[in-house]
């Protein structure tokens, strides 16, 4: 294709060193839509006859079918997704095949196709979230009077319900699938038009390309149009979030399914044995979602050094923006499906649980905020409490099962109203507040939940 200006053919090697279409043919539908806009397009604006866009448009099609049906031949020496399809094109429609790079460059090409592709597959990761999404409400209700420990530095802290702790893991998601659509915003822009770097002499009609192609308007400048990518850095960024985010639940999946915690089950088909220990089942999905975090965060960071010192507009550097994106689309929905699929069918062992909560002192502030209202202020509550829980340690017995008596013994207010607030329940349901852990307050975020994923 830029035969003319060369003495000698391309190095076999460096032919096969630059080539990208083993992996960038996954863009070959988002190309193909393209094309078929600006063919669209070029009629529209006389410079293509009915008879020259009729042969493209079929052509286009044909080709659409072969790369579906696994006829096309895909080759190297043509380098790219986009000069394989041009190629083929040209071989079923002859002159009119190679009108279709009127007005553009496979600058703008490239860049209008990646924000094609990324876009589609944006929607499918935006619809995996609201999967694993209305899995975790399920889940929240039916656990939302589960009493397990809620922890700080990984001690027992204070009771919460199970269903309160799968509610912050869907505000989590929440914020992902936000962060997600606020991407497509961005990126919603058109490149094609913007051609090599400068724009095009020919009258493109730009604004209908982008309403054929469902962008909200053409990228303003040129320049930045073929060399950005922004929208990839950002939306690596993004799933690097969102996997740190799976990576977290991960970390709590596989402390609360081992032998020393037991507070759940996974399912089994979602775990693996061991070759040499027959007792083992071991919790393989989180853990390797877990890893698969680093992989992700790399992606990031080998975009972000990809274009740092590039000056504009494009370079042959964006070659290399591909392969680190599409991994971590593969990456992120994979892990999105497995945690759907995984986590809602669970089971909790709830005894466990409630009898794990009773360890650690676990309603000592309850304790703290019981004074307060007795006038005490709390500061000195604190201080009485943790007397309180210095006794409670020496005599190996938990707050609530002290007497009335030792415990007046600490201060003289306390009454025998006290167990009402040091019992597990009482703890929860204490905590009827907007954003609480009590289960009145989780059965009323569930049904917020589904309102908003709706």
């Amino acid at each position: 294709m830029w035969s003319g200006r060369f003495n000698e053919p391309t190095d076999a090697f460096v032919e096969a060193f630059t080539a990208s279409v083993s992996f960038d043919q996954r863009m070959a539908m988002a190309d193909i839509q393209g094309s078929l806009a600006h063919a669209k397009m070029l009629h529209r604006i006389k410079l293509l006859d009915d008879t020259e866009h009729t042969d493209i448009d079929n052509g286009l099609n044909q080709i659409r079918d072969e790369i579906n049906n696994g006829s096309f031949e895909w080759s190297v020496s043509l380098e790219d997704v986009h000069m394989n399809i041009e190629s083929r094109l040209t071989q079923l429609v002859g002159n009119a095949g190679k009108k279709l790079h009127t007005g553009r460059s496979r600058n703008d090409q490239v860049a209008t196709d990646i924000r094609l592709y990324l876009r589609d597959a944006i929607k499918q990761i935006l619809e995996q979230i609201r999967y694993f999404q209305a899995g975790l409400l399920d889940l929240a209700e039916r656990e939302a009077e589960t009493i397990m420990p809620g922890f700080t530095h990984l001690q027992v802290a204070q009771p919460i319900t199970f269903g309160h702790h799968m509610l912050a893991w869907f505000e989590m998601l929440e914020r992902d699938h936000s962060r997600l659509v606020d991407c497509l915003v961005r990126m919603n822009q058109l490149p094609l038009g913007a051609a090599a770097l400068a724009g095009t002499s020919y009258p493109l009609d730009r604004h209908y390309t982008a309403e054929l192609l469902g962008f909200d308007l053409p990228c303003r400048n040129s320049l930045d149009a073929v060399s950005d990518r922004d929208f990839a850095i950002e939306f690596c960024a993004d799933a690097a979030i969102c996997m740190t985010h799976l990576s977290r639940m991960s970390e709590e999946l596989v402390l609360w399914s081992s032998a020393q915690f037991n507070f759940i089950q996974l399912p089994d088909r979602y775990c693996t044995g061991s070759s040499i220990m027959p007792q083992k089942k071991n919790p393989d999905v989180p853990e390797l979602v877990r890893g698969k975090t680093g992989r992700v965060n790399g992606h990031l960071v080998s975009l972000l050094t990809l274009m740092k010192s590039q000056p504009l507009a494009y370079n042959k550097d964006n070659q290399e923006d591909k392969e680190p994106l599409f991994d971590t689309l593969d990456t992120l929905g994979g892990s999105l499906r497995a945690f759907g699929d995984m986590v809602p069918n669970l089971i909790t062992n709830r005894d466990v649980m409630y009898q794990a909560a009773k360890q650690g002192y676990a309603t000592a502030t309850d304790l703290a905020d019981y004074l307060v209202n007795k006038g005490l202020a709390f500061r000195d509550a604190h201080e009485v409490v943790g007397n309180a829980v210095a006794y409670a340690i020496e005599q190996g017995k938990d707050l609530s099962e002290c007497t009335l008596v030792e415990m007046q013994g600490f201060d003289s207010r306390i009454e025998a109203d006290v167990f009402d607030v040091l019992s597990l329940e009482g703890s929860v349901n204490a905590r009827s507040i907007v954003g609480g852990t009590a289960p009145d307050q989780v059965y009323l975020q569930v049904e917020a939940g589904r309102k908003l994923i709706s």
